[in-house]
């Protein structure tokens, strides 16, 4: 099995004054942001002045299991809708891949969408990619073991920042690559940030590689809402878990008890946006500053964009696919879409 890590943030340096020719210069102590370019990452969005955290940071191990959890809510209808939709249209979904083919699951998590697939399709590898490199290895090492045909990789990247394995892909005139990103996660991003991601992605795929992706799809708002602000408070727990790891990162001293979590509806720009709020004025040490967070000051954590089947149909368009179909649910919910280049 091979594993292999990406990180892409740069390490930000502190400018120091020069010190008197006649006194040595003290050692500045070391920050965790000095050692880790994800911690510099972090306090670059906290320490602004409408402060954010880029959602990858949500998918430490702990939250990867919370967020297994909130998979299987009743609220959280996006998990449920898509399996539907894989489990009618999985067929012709399948007729429509190339045979053989490499499957490569972006954001793959435990790798548990991929299960169903890789006995229908002609998978010859599977590459498993996603940030939480310690969750991942051994979700592809239990998904290698239950495949012994197929080529199993872990690959530890960040695919929202400079996201390049065309080199661990080989020949994909030979074995055509299928990008599968699943759960509606493209949107977490912007449209702006998530065209040139697309394109990214696009550029994997080499002249017969696909595409198959997922997206939320605009709906009423209260099931949209309630979709990220459950009854048993499983997604706030979630949310509250990005708290720990920025004291585990940045040495950061928050409280996450001290902190609600909220979800609403932006109608402006059709997404939800998920967010800290503080229930009290708090007083947090990040990267060796002292921030001060007012009671109802929020701390933006995610956005969840939702599209109309139109305008994520432009959106691969804009990244450069020159065609794509939809397979939808009864109710028009969710939308899995299947593009080429």
């Amino acid at each position: 099995m091979l594993i292999s890590f990406d990180n892409a943030a740069g390490r930000r340096a502190a400018a120091s004054p020069p010190a008197p020719a006649s006194r040595p210069r003290p050692a500045r102590p070391e920050s965790p942001a000095d050692a880790d370019p994800r911690a510099a990452e972090l306090c670059e969005g906290l320490l602004r002045r409408s402060a954010r955290i880029d959602p990858k940071f949500l998918y430490d191990a702990q939250g990867c299991v919370l967020f297994s959890a909130i998979c299987e809510l009743d609220e959280y209808y996006p998990t449920r809708t898509e399996r539907e939709i894989f489990r009618s249209q999985r067929e012709a979904i399948a007729q429509a891949l190339p045979d053989p083919l490499q499957w490569v699951d972006l954001g793959c998590g435990d790798c548990a969408k991929s299960r169903d697939w890789l006995s229908h399709v002609g998978a010859r590898r599977y590459l498993g990619v996603d940030i939480a490199a310690e969750w991942v290895t051994g979700a592809v090492a239990s998904l290698g073991a239950q495949h012994p045909g197929i080529e199993c990789v872990a690959v530890g990247a960040d695919f929202t920042a400079g996201f390049d394995i065309r080199d661990r892909l080989g020949d994909v005139q030979a074995l055509p690559p299928v990008l599968f990103y699943p759960g509606s996660s493209i949107g977490n991003f912007a449209p702006d940030v998530a065209v040139p991601m697309l394109a990214g992605f696009r550029r994997h795929l080499g002249p017969h590689g696909r595409l198959l992706i997922s997206a939320d799809l605009r709906k009423d708002t209260a099931v949209m809402k309630r979709a990220y602000a459950d009854a048993l408070g499983v997604t706030a727990a979630f949310n509250r878990n990005v708290l720990r790891v920025c004291n585990r990162l940045t040495g950061s001293d928050f409280r996450p008890e001290n902190f609600l979590h909220q979800a609403r509806f932006d109608e402006a720009r059709s997404c939800i946006e998920m967010r800290l709020v503080a229930g009290s004025r708090q007083f947090v040490r990040i990267g060796g500053q002292l921030r001060v967070f007012e009671e109802g000051e929020a701390i933006v954590t995610e956005h969840s964009y939702k599209y109309t089947p139109e305008r994520f149909g432009a959106l691969l368009d804009e990244a450069g696919f020159s065609s794509h179909r939809m397979w939808t649910d009864p109710h028009g919910w969710f939308g899995v879409f299947l593009a080429q280049p």
